[in-house]
């Protein structure tokens, strides 16, 4: 259906799913209770964050896991894109449709120029060309194009902008058409409260049409064509085939997607700073891709979801919140599990990311993905034994 094989279809509806009871599903406990508070994520803004960068990394996967180019200038797209999309909510109007559209156009001929200058060049080299064209469009924005981001302190809408599409009843938050995006609605059952924002589901559609189209890039000619370029292209290029376009045109479809979520980020916050290009903001993309799996289709949003869980979940635990978990056990156990534990939450939840990631590289280089299709290999071979020692026993 819809042009996909079973396994891919299959695939793509659990993303559906995810994606949209995702205010569910990310509530798993009581919203009142100790442990709702610390671990629950269905939450409007850390939601649109999972379901954005989840885009921008299935992008990036687009290029890094079907070519093998590792590129560390990402951020300057997502940057770029959301600068776009706050000019159009200055100039026209605070409907989104302009912005995402103007952000991805934006982002995608930025590609192509930077594409078409580090593309000239492979493997590492390829790598630095990317993060000094990054670097160069953060100073830039920065300090330089100042009239155009800025600066330090973001670009932002201000009452006295343009907006000549602005009529007197139109919302002055971003807007799908009148549907404000941060409007919500919040339904509460026996003690769980699910919040379900406009904004957020906006953001979920595009996901989940990204994903489709990563699917459909993955399986087609083209998709072949850069796994074989990935495989041995020298011998690619000693054949007669000119591999210069097929990389170029997946660089700028991963600018494109980067664009996408930086008009979705602008129109989620309508503030954007010089911040999301920094050449960190290009290595955390590198880092979701990987802790979820290169070169798979659900890793990257799995690696997303993961970081930002870890980033905004795990860092609001303190030693508080410890004590209170631990309170039932005498006082010497209870402070020593909180001696223990403390490095690796609050400011410390950097060093619990570097340690998962470091268990990933080593044990599961090909991702979290990898790790559950080695699960479920095992149930699989369990299931299989248990059924020949069944074939294999006498009746009684």
């Amino acid at each position: 259906m819809l042009g996909l094989n079973s396994r891919d279809f299959k695939l793509f509806i659990i993303v559906c799913i995810m994606a949209l009871a995702a205010p569910i599903l990310l509530n798993p406990f009581p919203t009142a209770s100790a442990m709702g508070e610390s671990f629950n994520a269905g939450y409007p803004a850390l939601m649109q964050r999972f379901v954005i960068f989840g885009i921008l990394v299935i992008g990036f996967n687009i290029l890094f896991g079907l070519t093998g180019y590792l590129s560390f200038g990402h951020a300057a797209f997502l940057g770029v894109g959301s600068y776009a999309a706050v000019w159009m909510f200055k100039l026209l109007s605070y409907n989104v449709v302009p912005a995402i559209i103007l952000s991805v156009i934006v982002a995608g001929l930025f590609s192509v120029v930077i594409g078409y200058v580090s593309l000239r060049r492979s493997g590492i080299y390829f790598s630095i060309l990317t993060l000094a064209f990054a670097q160069m469009s953060y100073q830039l924005a920065y300090s330089v194009f100042t009239p155009l981001t800025n600066g330090e302190t973001g670009l932002q809408v201000y009452n006295d902008d343009p907006q000549i599409l602005m009529g007197e009843n139109s919302p002055t938050v971003p807007h799908f058409f009148g549907l404000e995006m941060n409007a919500q609605s919040v339904v509460d059952v026996a003690g769980w409260s699910f919040t379900f924002q406009n904004g957020y589901y906006l953001s979920a559609v595009f996901l989940i049409l990204a994903f489709y189209l990563s699917i459909r890039i993955f399986r087609s000619p083209m998709g072949l064509m850069l796994r074989a370029i990935k495989s041995n292209q020298t011998r690619m290029s000693y054949t007669g085939i000119n591999t210069k376009p097929y990389m170029l045109a997946a660089f700028v479809i991963s600018g494109m997607y980067a664009g996408l979520a930086g008009g979705l980020l602008a129109a989620m916050d309508p503030l954007t700073g010089a911040e999301r290009m920094f050449w960190t903001a290009s290595g955390e993309i590198v880092v979701m891709a990987i802790l979820g799996g290169v070169g798979t289709l659900i890793g990257p949003v799995l690696g997303a979801g993961i970081i930002k869980y870890l980033e905004n979940i795990v860092s609001k635990i303190n030693d508080g919140i410890l004590h209170n978990w631990f309170a039932f056990m005498p006082d010497w156990l209870d402070n020593a599990l909180v001696s223990i534990i403390h490095p690796f939450i609050g400011k410390g939840w950097h060093l619990t990311l570097g340690l998962l990631f470091m268990a990933v590289v080593i044990f599961l280089p090909g991702g979290l993905v990898q790790g559950g299709q080695k699960l479920g290999g095992l149930f699989r071979r369990k299931k299989t034994d248990d059924a020949a020692n069944g074939a294999k026993t006498p009746a009684e």
